[in-house]
């Protein structure tokens, strides 16, 4: 429980909005600098979130001017649980979890997001507390607005409101489903419906496969069953050919076989 304690920190980025220095621009071919091409893929990014959507890119361009660009370390703690909210992260590359602490401190995992994913969407009510921690499970970059700077954002462009909304409206849609399947299903039906989730979510095309980046710990946290049931469970499906478990990750290699999972398989 203690690496959770430690406190988030945003750096003050100096030089360019886009945290690189103002010397990138030497060298660029045909004149075109580094920082008009970080802007370009922001723009996409951006057109391409759900945060986003409707909104035409000469708009993403002037709210990706108002954000910073972030490089998180993997394992670098976002912000914690109770924290005040101060910013909102839009990831570029890579995968982040969010997870929660009982009274006891035993950890759950609420969500795994990844590429073109918002962390600490804010409410309509304005100021908050996270009501979860955010963590990087790699190296992940990202575009991070401050609040008082979203506000204003919000303000000139509500449409982005309407997708907020959209955005907080699935997820509990997710959770509510999620919830039912703890109710009514077996562990191995949870499980892979998990995986299955998880592909979608932060899934990578690897060799063999469609690899989701977590343990097997977190596999279990998210869940909630046990490590043991975890590890037997994926060490049966390795054995049966449709998923290939490894220390840090599951490659689904049958998408359409693990959908098919029943107790038996367990």
């Amino acid at each position: 429980m203690g690496r959770y304690m430690a406190t988030a920190r945003f750096p003050e980025v100096s030089g360019a909005p886009d945290g690189s220095s103002n010397n990138d621009s030497h060298g660029a071919p045909n004149g075109v600098s580094t920082i008009d091409s970080n802007l370009a893929e922001h723009v996409v990014l951006m057109c391409a979130s759900a945060l986003f959507t409707g909104l035409s890119q000469q708009e993403c361009m002037e709210i990706a001017s108002c954000a910073r660009a972030r490089t998180f370390a993997r394992d670098e703690l976002l912000f914690m649980q109770g924290q005040p909210a101060r910013h909102l992260v839009l990831i570029q590359t890579g995968s982040i979890k969010l997870s929660q602490l009982g009274p006891s401190g035993n950890e759950v995992i609420l969500w795994m997001n990844g590429s073109g994913d918002a962390v600490g969407v804010p409410a309509d009510s304005g100021a908050c507390n996270h009501t979860c921690s955010a963590r990087a499970m790699e190296k992940c970059k990202a575009l991070v607005w401050e609040y008082n700077k979203l506000q204003n954002v919000l303000a000139e462009y509500p449409l982005i409101r309407k997708n907020i909304s959209q955005i907080l409206s699935s997820r509990l849609s997710e959770l509510e489903e999620r919830f039912r399947e703890v109710a009514t299903e077996k562990v191995a039906k949870r499980v892979a419906l998990a995986l299955l989730r998880l592909l979608k979510q932060i899934g990578k095309q690897s060799q063999g496969g469609i690899e989701v980046s977590l343990s097997r710990e977190e596999l279990a946290q998210m869940t909630g069953t046990t490590l043991f049931t975890i590890s037997r469970l994926l060490s049966r499906w390795g054995e049966q050919g449709f998923v290939l478990p490894r220390r840090e990750a599951v490659v689904v290699r049958d998408a359409v076989r693990l959908g098919q999972v029943s107790d038996d398989d367990y």
